[in-house]
């Protein structure tokens, strides 16, 4: 395996996780509120859901994309849904500090929402395809050890931007009191509600 495409992977995953969205919200929030592995449970759902698309961009499946680009419509409506419920539930929730109150179920289903969202977002594909174009990486179709490596970079990069982002929100986890951590959690929510609506108008036009 060329180690270039290993490192081009990991920056590219990193690259496409950095970007602040709902998903980085959702981690900057969990983290506060429940502790470290919340929040990098929260970012893992979206590193795989990444690494998806990756495997779709890296290893030409050109009819799954297809698939995906002409479902957009009704994956952008549930996307949407999906996130203003997560909106309005993160903006009356309760303050909780004490990471011992979330349960493993929890952490499951900080994984699999964050994974939901990014799937359901079919413009993702596009941003891969694109990017995989603009660096010449559409050249590694065919291979499949180089095609592996590359996405297993992508899955790596994306999960180091989320280790940062998750620990470095823990530092400052302790000088959250109770009453800003609840406002957090409506603000939060608010800039959620907001993807959720902006996703739904993006039907529209």
């Amino acid at each position: 395996m060329n180690f270039d495409w290993f490192l081009k992977g990991i920056i590219l995953g990193f690259s496409i996780a950095a970007p602040v969205g709902p998903i980085g919200i959702l981690c900057v929030r969990k983290t506060l509120q429940f502790g470290r592995f919340s929040g990098l449970f929260s970012g893992l759902g979206a590193a795989c859901a990444d690494s998806v698309y990756a495997i779709i961009a890296a290893f030409g499946l050109t009819m799954i994309s297809n698939f995906l680009l002409a479902g957009q419509f009704w994956f952008r409506l549930i996307g949407g849904v999906f996130l203003l419920y997560l909106g309005w539930k993160t903006f009356v929730a309760k303050a909780a500090t004490d990471s011992k109150q979330v349960p493993h179920t929890t952490l499951l289903n900080d994984f699999i929402s964050t994974f939901f969202l990014t799937i359901t977002n079919p413009m993702t594909i596009l941003s891969f395809l694109a990017v995989f174009a603009g660096l010449g990486l559409s050249s590694v179709h065919g291979d499949y050890l180089q095609a592996g490596g590359l996405v297993l970079g992508v899955f790596l990069g994306s999960t180091l931007w989320w280790l940062l982002l998750s620990e470095g929100v823990t530092m400052f986890r302790k000088k959250v009191s109770e009453k800003v951590m609840i406002w957090i959690n409506r603000i939060a929510g608010v800039i959620i509600l907001g993807f959720g609506v902006s996703a739904l108008l993006s039907i529209m036009f």
